[in-house]
């Protein structure tokens, strides 16, 4: 399969000796959804910048769309499109002029623009608010008006940085059917999230990385599968402390105790959901038993620490 991004080795440091990005490999097929999968902090934003050719790196080798990056990144932009996580869109403009003069940046004739006008509204589902201002607009209807400029060019690669951050489960569905859409369509797309539902939704193959490197690719699926043990019971409540001390090591396989609650992943759930239960008569523990998934192998591999 048509490799569409190869980075191979990626290093970028700032001042001070800080290391964003310290030897990152990844490859992104075409017409798949990648996810590159992080805490903050871990170098996703830094990657893509270097990606773009808008950072140049200390080492490493970066192929867009076969060309080399950042000599030929001028050319590689143009047949991209980018979600930044802000929308920068230009509240003195209309809807329908926000797509226009996105559309000039990139030397596109007044004819293929005003062809394209109408399918991208559609597409956003703004054909409604083509001739209202920026600020009329609520957060989910600006983040498809980014989605639609970032499609002007008709790009073969898409890039997006955290796309739903901030918007309702209502509007966030709504992306997700319409970037479903452009992975029918053939379209490649990379993207940056911290809503592990999200990669798991939509992403072919993900990328964990922390501290600039990559510790594991796989689909999500495989991922849970070969990462993780593959049930959780849940126990949370007062109390739940002394219980998980002293009887949940020997019903799971590994047992994380975050504030007032105990992650127990085990093989066969029904003993630790069993005897938590029991527990719970007594002590007011409630008890959750659920599939192993994404988030739990991301908070293995990273960890819980809160990062800044």
């Amino acid at each position: 399969m048509t490799e569409v991004l190869g980075v191979a080795g990626l290093v970028k440091r700032f001042a001070g000796g800080v290391e964003a990005l310290a030897g990152l490999d990844f490859g992104v097929r075409a017409g798949e959804c990648f996810g590159l999968l992080g805490p903050n902090g871990a170098g996703k934003s830094t990657a893509l910048k270097a990606i773009l050719g808008l950072i140049e790196p200390d080492a490493g080798r970066i192929r867009l769309l076969g060309l080399d990056i950042p000599a030929q990144a001028r050319q590689a932009r143009a047949r991209a499109g980018v979600v930044p996580q802000a929308d920068a869109l230009d509240p003195d403009f209309t809807v329908a002029e926000n797509l226009l003069v996105f559309g000039r940046y990139f030397g596109l004739a007044r004819s293929v623009l005003d062809a394209r006008l109408e399918p991208l509204l559609e597409f956003a589902g703004l054909a409604h608010k083509r001739d209202a201002k920026i600020d009329a607009l609520s957060g989910g209807m600006r983040r498809r008006l980014t989605l639609a400029r970032a499609l002007v060019n008709d790009p073969d690669v898409l890039f997006l940085d955290e796309p739903t951050t901030g918007l309702d489960p209502q509007a966030r569905h709504l992306i997700w059917e319409r970037l479903r859409q452009l992975l029918a369509r053939g379209k490649t797309i990379v993207l940056t999230t911290h809503f592990m539902e999200e990669a798991e939704r939509l992403c072919n193959r993900v990328a964990i990385i922390d501290h600039g490197r990559r510790i594991a690719l796989d689909a999500p699926a495989s991922l849970v599968v070969h990462e993780i043990e593959p049930q959780v019971v849940e126990v949370n409540g007062e109390g739940v402390a002394h219980w998980a001390r002293a009887e949940a090591p020997a019903l799971a396989a590994r047992v994380e105790l975050v504030g007032e609650t105990a992650f127990l992943y085990c093989a066969g759930p029904a003993a630790a959901a069993a005897a938590a239960a029991a527990a719970g008569r007594t002590a007011s523990l409630r008890v959750l038993q659920r599939p192993a998934n994404l988030e739990d192998v991301f908070l293995k591999l990273t960890g819980r620490e809160l990062r800044d």
